[in-house]
């Protein structure tokens, strides 16, 4: 049977118990990513959504920048909870950062004067549909993955490290793996608190 749309949207959970043992090659997982981003919508198809796809060494890399830049801030005697958490974002096989362009963003400012003002909010609605459309097609290939995000915390140090451009403004961190545990129940707040049909 075909996986409708919704199946794939309720398949996607936070998931933080993950591991390497995937069955997915890097090839087919970068593929994934590549194509969950360039299809996902932005405002007059500005496509300024940028992703850094990091597996294994640079993967930890990262994890280990996060959990240095953490522990400058968070203090001694209570980092052991912290430590564990960043333990369980590196222990899975890759991560994809995600960016988004200030000079697509400021060069659609000057291009289109009036709507200046609400360039930078539809940036920020183009990448959270780009972090969704990944989260949901990795969940479709039977990935674990989290959101995370410990920008601008570490923003200069990822710069530093994987030479990112000056303009990509990073946005959030998504740890992906092997799911090693099922996500609990969710629970939803009821229908009548949150939508409103007329007919």
């Amino acid at each position: 049977m075909t996986t409708t749309f919704l199946d794939a949207i309720k398949t996607r959970r936070s998931i933080y118990a993950l591991d390497k043992n995937i069955t997915r090659t890097e090839n087919e997982i970068e593929e994934i990513i590549k194509e969950a981003v360039k299809h996902s919508p932005s405002s007059f198809n500005s496509q300024s959504s940028r992703a850094v796809i990091l597996f294994g060494a640079e993967h930890d890399k990262l994890w280990n920048i996060v959990e240095d830049a953490l522990r400058k801030v968070v203090p001694a005697d209570s980092f052991s909870a912290t430590e564990e958490k960043i333990a369980s974002f590196r222990a899975g096989y890759g991560t994809v950062l995600f960016f988004e362009d200030e000079n697509v963003i400021k060069g659609l400012q000057e291009n289109f004067a009036l709507y200046a003002e609400n360039f930078p909010i539809w940036s920020e609605q183009a990448t959270g549909i780009a972090q969704h459309s990944v989260w949901v097609a990795l969940a479709e290939a039977g990935l674990g993955a989290s959101l995370q995000h410990y920008n601008p915390l570490i923003d200069d140090a990822v710069r530093a490290e994987w030479d990112i451009p000056e303009s990509w403004n990073l946005r959030a961190q998504l740890p992906f793996g092997n799911p090693t545990t099922e996500p609990g129940d969710k629970e939803f707040i009821a229908d009548e608190d949150r939508f409103r049909v007329f007919k």
